[in-house]
């Protein structure tokens, strides 16, 4: 249901650990990639083989890593994952990451993370309500880490208090949460393009933009959690598509052209967030041009492909992008009702902070019945689920699902 979605377990030693085994399974049965990271008080407590066994996957352990292995795991695990677990998480791993402490694997690929993180601690009700370890929790709640748990009862050491592990369910909701794992996109074919295209100038010369792919790859990310089959045509990127997704790369106007058409047959939605080069050279040299002291090129235009999709659309749901540098929602409504378009999500890209090759976003959606959302200044992932948040309810209003 979710390919390509990956979430890290951090699985630290307390006796809780065991439920780990149980989180890890209930997060495969969600369709989700399991990744495992062990300290090494885990391990005496649940064998590394348990998790390998249940994820199908390599446990990453405490200590530097063997010849042959990934030398820097800490970095790539993270990287390649939408989510970090901690289950159960001790007073000691709570206070390493409010307190900036990276001295084994966990440790520091908690620090290293640029994704959510959520925690369930479990430990001793009387270390729970120490004050160093509320000040460390408060501290890291500031910081966006999410908390669940832990609960009130008899723990281990037969203590009674606020301690227990969370019930595994409410982890697995909070995970649901965080991933806005959705199926309201299920059964239907989604087609986005992303990336920028680059018009050959001579052999090793373009004309291109600097989009880095990063909006068009959180949307595919999403329709892709959220159920969709999806399809991704991108021109140059920066980031790698997303494992799960029907990848084709297009470099120039017309080999986009080309692939949008033909994926659109059967698409049930069109996303158009690449940015697509308005204009391509006048007879371009096969060969390297020899640098010279003045060089003189002829420039033609482009295919519009969201123009020419808007004229094929029949039930397909049309979203387009504008991106602007000046009275960006008056040019946004232009694009919108010349192009057919069901959507535009209209964005300011004169601005440094936001836009290209920035992971952040600020964007004005409009509909075609004239509903206008602003989205402040937000990561491109939560930007992307708005997107598909308006895109069905325009869609379901229009053209009720079966």
């Amino acid at each position: 249901m979710n390919p390509g979605i990956k979430v890290v377990l951090g699985v630290t030693g307390g006796i809780a650990a065991y439920k780990g085994a149980e989180l890890a399974r209930k997060l495969m049965e969600l369709g989700l990639g399991v990744q495992a990271v062990m300290t090494r008080n885990a391990e005496k407590f649940v064998t590394p083989l348990t998790f390998e066994a249940l994820t199908g996957s390599p446990v990453i352990r405490a200590g530097l890593p063997e010849p042959g292995d990934d030398p820097m795991p800490h970095i790539s695990v993270p990287r390649s994952a939408s989510l970090m677990v901690i289950a159960p998480a001790t007073a000691g791993i709570i206070g390493k990451m409010a307190n900036g402490i990276a001295d084994d694997t966990l440790s520091t690929m908690l620090l290293a993370a640029d994704i959510p993180v959520i925690m369930a601690p479990a430990m001793n009700p009387a270390m729970y309500a120490n004050q160093a370890v509320q000040e460390n929790i408060a501290r890291l709640k500031t910081r966006g880490v999410r908390f669940v748990g832990p609960s009130a009862g008899e723990v281990a050491c037969g203590e009674t208090g606020e301690g227990k592990l969370a019930p595994v369910e409410d982890i697995v909701s909070a995970v649901k949460e965080a991933l806005n794992l959705k199926t309201d996109m299920d059964g239907l074919n989604v087609v986005v393009t992303a990336g920028g295209t680059r018009e050959p100038i001579d052999a090793v010369r373009y004309i291109g933009n600097r989009s880095s792919g990063k909006m068009g790859v959180a949307i595919a990310s999403a329709a892709l959690r959220r159920g969709a089959t999806v399809t991704l045509i991108s021109g140059a990127m920066d980031v790698e598509p997303p494992t799960g997704v029907a990848f084709t790369q297009a470099m120039t106007a017309d080999e986009m052209l080309n692939a949008v058409g033909e994926a659109f047959k059967t698409a049930d939605m069109l996303i158009m967030s690449a940015a697509v080069g308005d204009y391509h050279v006048n007879g371009r040299s096969g060969g390297k041009v020899k640098k010279k002291e003045d060089w003189t090129i002829s420039l033609a235009p482009n295919p519009d492909i969201l123009m020419e999709m808007g004229k094929r659309k029949e039930s397909q749901t049309l979203v387009g992008f504008a991106a602007e540098t000046e009275r960006a929602e008056e040019h946004g409504l232009e694009k919108l009702r010349n192009k057919n378009l069901d959507v535009v999500v209209i964005n300011d890209v004169s601005r440094k902070d936001i836009g290209f090759n920035s992971d952040f976003n600020e964007v004005t959606i409009i509909t075609k019945s004239g509903a206008v959302e602003k989205i402040p200044k937000s990561p491109k992932t939560t930007i992307a689920g708005k997107i598909l948040d308006t895109a069905l309810a325009v869609r379901d209003g229009s053209k009720p699902r079966t």
